[in-house]
């Protein structure tokens, strides 16, 4: 049972202190507004807040909110000081995609303050205080709380207009355009809408795609497999850089006539000795619920934790190598790469219950 919080009444019982807030290894629009909306409110309450995220920001949208925000977001560093902080707050996420920043902070023994998401409930962090929604995007969440008067806005204060126009496009990306928004969704976009700046929000919003981007869903629609309507496609080693092409290659390929259902992935490099296999998942079958897909396919770690998850009509996972990780070029890779890609077409296809040699190219 969803449990009924105060978000003023709790900030105004930590007056004075400092909180991390921790948003996803790869943020999106959606977590980036959600974390300086919650940046600018903490601060109504006296409360000084840093932003961190532990992977890269490369979607051409994301990195434009970015800075019109200020570039007010940093990248985790493991000789961060936590010893700083009296708490941390995880929003648009539940900590199961930044276990070592989660790992550190308990080994600091900083409390995690506040869950604020809208996925599914998954079991990593135990937060004092948990709002977990079942609404489109985070941005709706905290458009929310703006409108409960948290901060009273005003259409000539510079940060209120920054506010309420990255939330607005934390909803748009979230919903797909509202084609996805629920109720709650619309409503705060029509409180947003008193607010937001329009021809900021189109600037960031027709950023172009980058050649990587487009040399990505190139390579996605060439390797697709599709069978009884989805599309699923190993795309092979992708620079950590352009991590952020994956999820739009999902959406591009939901997008062809007869799929339902797309499954991209690929062996994100992330260094020398760090790689990861990441995959998004988008779905306009309404009987198909993806935090459940993800969860049975590929299952957890050692530790009990889920390697991946989603909310309606979207999920993504991030399966790290461990060992095999990096290696020689060439042969090596090669090999490695196929093997992976086979284990992770036979696990989606035995959940869809087909064999791999029944798929389409």
């Amino acid at each position: 049972m969803e449990e009924k919080i105060d978000l003023a009444q709790i900030l105004a019982s930590h007056s004075g202190e400092r909180h991390l807030v921790v948003l996803h290894d790869f943020p999106d629009a959606d977590a980036i507004s959600s974390g300086y909306a919650h940046k600018l409110i903490s601060a109504q309450f006296g409360i000084d807040v840093d932003i961190v995220f532990s992977g890269k920001i490369s979607h051409h949208q994301n990195m434009a909110l970015v800075n019109v925000l200020g570039n007010s977001l940093d990248r985790y560093r493991e000789d961060l000081d936590l010893g700083r902080y009296q708490a941390a707050i995880l929003v648009d996420h539940q900590g199961t995609t930044v276990d070592e920043i989660i790992t550190k902070l308990e080994e600091a023994q900083v409390p995690v303050l506040l869950i604020i998401d809208h996925h599914q409930p998954q079991e990593r962090v135990k937060a004092e205080f948990n709002f977990i929604k079942a609404v489109g995007a985070t941005a709706t969440i905290y458009s929310d709380f703006l409108e409960q008067g948290v901060i009273e806005l005003d259409n000539a204060h510079t940060d209120h207009v920054l506010i309420t126009t990255a939330l607005m496009h934390g909803i748009l990306s979230d919903t797909q355009g509202f084609i996805r928004a629920t109720p709650a969704d619309l409503k705060a976009a029509a409180f947003l809408s008193r607010y937001r700046d329009a021809e900021l929000l189109s600037q960031i919003v027709n950023q172009a795609r980058s050649k990587h981007t487009m040399d990505i869903i190139h390579r996605a629609l060439g390797n697709r497999k599709i069978i009884e309507n989805y599309s699923v496609a190993g795309i092979g080693y992708v620079r950590s850089e352009d991590r952020d092409t994956i999820p739009q290659a999902a959406d591009f390929l939901q997008t062809e006539e007869n799929v339902h259902t797309a499954i991209v992935y690929g062996i994100v490099e992330n260094g020398e000795k760090s790689e990861v296999l990441v995959g998004s998942l988008r779905t306009s079958k309404l009987t198909l619920d993806p935090d459940h897909f993800i969860k049975d396919v590929f299952g957890k770690d050692g530790e009990g934790n889920y390697f991946g998850g989603g909310r309606p009509m979207a999920g993504g996972f991030s399966i790290p190598i461990g060992f095999l990780s990096s290696g020689p070029d060439g042969e090596y890779k090669t090999q490695k790469w196929e093997v992976y890609d086979s284990q992770i077409k036979h696990r989606i296809f035995d959940k869809i219950g087909v064999k791999p040699g029944s798929a389409e190219g």
